[in-house]
């Protein structure tokens, strides 16, 4: 029996355009965008059965307690390889297909964003295993999206000659073409570059290798000395940083002769941006989205979302509103894909919002921000059934807790207690603390945090069970 396929799903983005939903702390791949699950759990469902391995997933330690925790959510098991920097896709899959040759160079890998949405995932399937005998063959075959419509927001693949099973050579790859340029190319049956790739893992080596050199090497080196952190493999970072970050698009697909491409129709999505998701969603008789505390009166072909807030639409046409906790989007439906822009002047301004929620995850658990001000901030803090904070420090705030559920364990200087709802913990400023859970329940207290700086990285971690001191 052929061996199975060996997935690598890659975990980097951090989906700008789907802003303020989808942010560096939470990027977008692990937000219900449609549906009850992620987008990476979908597609981790999608790679269940006897055609795929145990799959790869290729994420940063930010993003390591969220794939963990939603993998384990729908009982499937990974295999957690961590870069230790943001290198685009070339070499994050140039890392995996090294390891995976390690142990079987003709192993074949299925390479999947995983922030896309397949709404057909049987005809997905089908797609891949039809690809199968060219990618055994030695091509590094791309999957093409029968197009609907001339998208400005897609590259473009031209079919050349039919090759093995139902692959064709890739004739030519376009950038994302002008409204003039995608009608042309929608009519002459052109595909969208989905972004999706099966190939062995030797050729995609081979073909790196000859095309950069010096990023096959750094990839290998960094594969080579790579560490166990707590079940999870950790790319070298001094070899990880001698690659060249670029796309695997640019660095080997638009130059190797051995491209293909497999034509897919499947109901995918890359999710690019708002009007993206309102056209893939299910829409009322006006036309509109609605999701969470929001009402409509007199709307049409509007998009609204609501985390909470109650939100209401009057006499408003073809709109995007999404109301997050901490900021509010209001955009035209047809301009969504300029919010990357609004992402980049809030960054420029310094504003915290445009990086982080005001919930943030974490390996033990997770914390709201309630309320912020200049020398203050206040927190709600869960801690998980057996969650251990790092033991650290801080150089410029002290911090009061109060427990509100559960049973706290702490840690201040020399002395452990256990602390009960109401019992109240003052942590001076310096001092060496950490906050656990013992107990089988959660644990919630209140942090009010007072000094002349509270970022997250006022944080000296002096010892921690996740491998972040």
């Amino acid at each position: 029996m052929p061996a199975r396929i060996q997935p690598v799903i890659l975990c980097g983005g951090s989906g700008t355009r789907l802003w303020p939903t989808s942010r560096t702390s939470l990027p977008k791949q692990f937000v219900p965008l449609l549906g009850p699950h992620s987008t990476f759990q979908q597609t981790l469902l999608r790679l269940q059965g006897p055609l795929f391995a145990r799959p790869i997933v290729v994420a940063n330690r930010d993003h390591r307690c969220l794939v963990e925790k939603q993998a384990a959510a729908i009982d499937a098991g990974v295999t957690l390889l961590l870069e230790p920097e943001r290198r685009d896709s070339g070499p994050a899959i140039l890392a995996a297909c090294t390891l995976v040759a390690r142990e079987d160079p003709e192993a074949v890998v299925l390479v999947l964003p995983s922030d896309h949405i397949v709404t057909e995932p049987r005809a997905f399937r089908r797609a891949v295993a039809s690809a199968l005998p060219a990618a055994r063959a030695g091509r590094l075959v791309t999957f093409g999206i029968e197009a609907d419509h001339a998208s400005t927001e897609y590259g473009w693949i031209r079919p050349g000659t039919r090759v093995e099973a139902r692959c064709h050579a890739v004739h030519t790859f376009a950038e994302k073409p002008d409204a003039a340029r995608a009608a042309t190319y929608l009519s002459d049956r052109w595909l969208w570059n989905s972004g999706n790739f099966l190939m062995r893992a030797d050729t995609l080596c081979a073909e790196y290798a000859a095309f950069d050199p010096a990023t096959a090497a750094a990839a290998a080196l960094a594969v080579e000395a790579a560490a166990d952190e707590g079940g999870a493999l950790a790319l070298d970072a001094e070899g990880f940083a001698g690659t060249h970050k670029t796309s695997l698009d640019f660095a080997v697909m638009e130059k190797t002769s051995r491209a293909a491409v497999a034509r897919m129709r499947c109901g995918w999505s890359d999710v690019g941006n708002w009007n993206a998701l309102w056209a893939i969603s299910e829409r009322d008789d006006l036309g509109n989205v609605s999701r969470g505390a929001a009402e409509l009166f007199d709307t049409e072909g509007c998009f609204v979302s609501s985390d909470g807030m109650v939100t209401s639409l009057v006499g408003v046409r073809d709109l995007v509103v999404v109301a997050e906790k901490d900021a509010i989007l209001v955009a035209d439906r047809s301009r969504c894909g300029d919010v990357r822009k609004m992402v980049e002047i809030l960054r420029s301004k310094g504003r915290p919002q445009a990086e982080w929620h005001a919930s943030s995850h974490r390996p033990w658990g997770s914390y709201r921000v309630l309320e912020a001000s200049d020398g203050f901030q206040v927190k709600r803090i869960t801690v998980a059934p057996g969650g251990r904070l790092s033991l650290q420090k801080h150089r410029h705030r002290a911090e009061h807790w109060v427990v509100v559920r559960g049973c706290a364990r702490v840690t201040v200087d020399d002395t452990v207690a256990d602390y009960r709802e109401s019992e109240h913990i003052f942590i001076p400023l310096g001092a060496i603390h950490r906050l656990e859970n013992p107990g089988n329940d959660d644990v919630e207290l209140i942090e009010v945090q007072l000094g002349s700086y509270l970022g997250e990285d006022d944080i000296v971690r002096l010892e921690d069970a996740y491998h972040r001191a």
